[in-house]
């Protein structure tokens, strides 16, 4: 099922590319650090850019693709000034919003739904972390969209001085895997939004799915 049903074809979204080695994949919690690094830094990169500036007043929608080696090789030729997020295995690149129903064909023909990458019990730690409501039992692909979101609302709320700290340190992103109960918990000590979902896909609308905490 693809993400960008339904949307308004003018709609601005970020398409994001996960790079998925079958031979040799990444875990999932470093995919998700990656794509929701690579949504941040595309636009840490040109902040002042007429469409970021449009894109964000929305609802900052992302689109999270997957590509093998190869593909994803040819996204970085295409976008040569693109920065990759790169965690453990896993490598995701963030390209700038573009309209929903005019996504260049290579980008367009890379696959959203079914993206899963293997879980591990080595748990992703850092200053700045994403909670995940596992209840919900969403896809890789699914997650990584959530964290992005989550990543990028707390980036919008937070101080300068926060966000370069942060930067200065490569930005590192933990992962948290939490139970609804434990999840509901601590997003009382939330540092961002608590991303509600659109129901666009997999989950019901309204759910909660991440969100920041130190």
């Amino acid at each position: 099922m693809d993400e960008l049903r339904e949307r308004d074809p003018e709609e601005l979204v970020q398409p994001i590319v996960l790079r998925i080695d079958k031979e040799d994949p990444s875990t999932e919690d470093e995919g998700l650090s990656a794509v929701s690094r690579a949504a941040v830094i595309a636009y840490l990169q040109d902040p002042h850019n007429p469409d970021w500036q449009q894109w964000a007043s929305q609802a900052f929608a992302k689109s999270v693709r997957r590509a093998n080696p190869k593909m994803f090789a040819k996204v970085l030729e295409m976008y040569p000034d693109q920065m990759v997020s790169e965690v453990g295995k896993a490598q995701a690149v963030g390209l700038p919003p573009l309209p929903a129903a005019n996504l260049p064909k290579l980008v367009a023909k890379l696959q959203v739904s079914g993206t899963e990458l293997p879980k591990s019990d080595e748990v992703l730690s850092s200053t700045v972390n994403i909670a995940v409501n596992d209840s919900l039992q969403m896809s890789t692909g699914k997650a990584a969209a959530q964290c992005a979101h989550a990543l990028f609302a707390w980036l919008a709320e937070s101080d300068g001085q926060g966000i370069e700290e942060w930067l200065k340190v490569h930005a590192p992103v933990g992962i948290r895997h939490l139970s609804r109960q434990d999840f509901e918990a601590l997003s009382e000590r939330a540092s961002g939004p608590v991303i509600q979902d659109a129901g666009r896909t997999e989950i019901e609308p309204g759910s909660m799915t991440a969100f920041v905490f130190f």
